[in-house]
């Protein structure tokens, strides 16, 4: 196995090109530096991952001369970048990507990744980041691994060769951290208790990204023999595996075990899933599945939106034209919950946005993009209660969220309900 420089190692990529990036906490930052440095000599580059972290420099002004952002989820990084000329994005759920590229839809001529070190028989493993990267590097042309020993050696799936990698650039950067517990607020603590309220014990949980999922965990510690089976994870478990809470012994789908497809978070967070037998990192249509997710009993999906029209239509990606996100995972566990014995989906959100306007809308923003459509929602719950939808008609859950929705916008809501529905 011989290292060489991430200049010298990214010299591979052409014109014309399209490029995978690892991503989430494995985003693979030096080797991103070093293929931005060679803008001024590339054209009509394309890139493509989901959620990126870091300080890479997507947002230089020079960016479009060279590259284009294809993106499969729009991270903060990348958000103004998808939003002009250079730069668009794919709405696909996340169990579907990986047929991106085992179908050729997508084929990817160089596959840029972030591993732990090789072991004694010459596995390196992707670390915090399995999800869609299998798949991609299984059909990439030339792979470029960054090694990292600050990179968690990880169970589950994501285990590749050195045989597999055509080059090796040594790195020993800190791996990106979020702390999503440090952004918990007391709403989001009102929001977690009413969520917690619909827990059970023995369930089998999915949180979606951002600190109300956190509030959640924060909210279990009276609960039992919870599981968790969830496309990704942060910190907010970790105090509940101390406790004995989360044991998964009630899974049907592999017991004993927490399954993801990735986790951010702080150093703890890759500290704990570090060699640890407890955690499997899953390929993300193997994790996502609804037939997989719907095995386990008592399934709890735990999402978000930006905002939810007044018949139960969740916009989760987009401020009207604005691409904001994307449509991730958030269908695949709505769904399977939904089909779990005994399982619950769940769309947590703050009534109100930080401007103070309501999130509990008549009609969604002209150009909103529909996540989840009506049939699927079920709970809906703010700082104001919980609003249960399923085989509610129009009238009755525009009354529902309405009830939970911020008292300042009541009168608003019922004006337009009454003109849309009748008193």
């Amino acid at each position: 196995m011989h290292y060489q420089s991430a200049e010298e190692a990214v010299k591979v990529v052409q014109s014309g090109q399209r490029v995978f990036i690892h991503g989430s906490a494995a985003t693979p930052l030096a080797l991103l530096d070093a293929l931005f440095k060679r803008g001024p000599e590339l054209r009509n580059v394309e890139l493509v991952s989901i959620t990126t972290l870091g300080d890479a420099a997507f947002n230089n002004p020079d960016f479009g001369r060279s590259f284009f952002m294809n993106s499969l989820f729009v991270s903060k990084n990348v958000r103004d970048l998808v939003n002009s000329p250079h730069g668009d994005y794919v709405p696909i759920f996340l169990s579907d990507i990986p047929q991106l590229f085992e179908k050729g839809v997508l084929p990817v001529d160089v596959a840029l990744v972030h591993v732990s070190p090789p072991d004694k028989h010459g596995y390196c493993t992707f670390g915090t980041s399995v999800d869609i990267a299998r798949s991609a590097v299984k059909y990439a042309r030339h792979v470029i691994a960054q090694v990292n020993p600050r990179m968690p050696r990880t169970h589950g799936d994501g285990i590749i060769h050195v045989s597999r990698i055509n080059a090796f650039v040594e790195s020993r950067q800190e791996l990106p951290e979020v702390s999503y517990q440090r952004q918990i607020s007391e709403t989001a603590l009102t929001i977690g208790r009413y969520c917690a309220e619909l827990i059970e014990d023995r369930s089998t949980l999915q949180m979606g990204i951002g600190a109300i999922p956190d509030a959640v965990l924060s909210c279990l510690h009276n609960h039992k023999d919870l599981g968790i089976h969830t496309e990704m994870f942060s910190d907010g478990v970790i105090p509940l595996v101390e406790k004995g809470i989360v044991t998964n012994k009630y899974k049907n789908k592999h017991r004993g075990k927490i399954v993801t497809g990735f986790a951010i978070g702080t150093r703890k967070l890759y500290d704990f899933v570090d060699d640890n037998p407890m955690v499997a990192f899953l390929d993300i249509d193997y994790v996502n599945d609804t037939k997989v997710i719907r095995t386990n009993p008592r399934a709890v999906a735990i999402n978000s939106a930006i905002e939810i029209d007044i018949t139960g239509q969740i916009c989760a990606d987009s401020i009207g034209t604005y691409q904001y996100s994307g449509v991730g995972g958030q269908m695949d566990f709505m769904r399977g919950a939904a089909l779990s014995e005994g399982g619950k989906p769940i769309i947590a959100l703050n009534a109100i946005t930080k401007s103070g306007a309501s999130k509990i809308v008549p009609f969604l923003k002209e150009g909103a993009g529909v996540v989840t459509t009506r049939a699927h929602v079920r709970y809906v719950v703010t700082e104001f209660g919980v609003a249960d939808l399923f085989g509610k008609n129009l009238r009755q859950r525009a009354r529902a969220l309405m009830n939970i929705a911020h008292p300042d916008h009541h009168e608003w809501l019922d004006k337009h309900i009454t003109e849309r529905f009748g008193s």
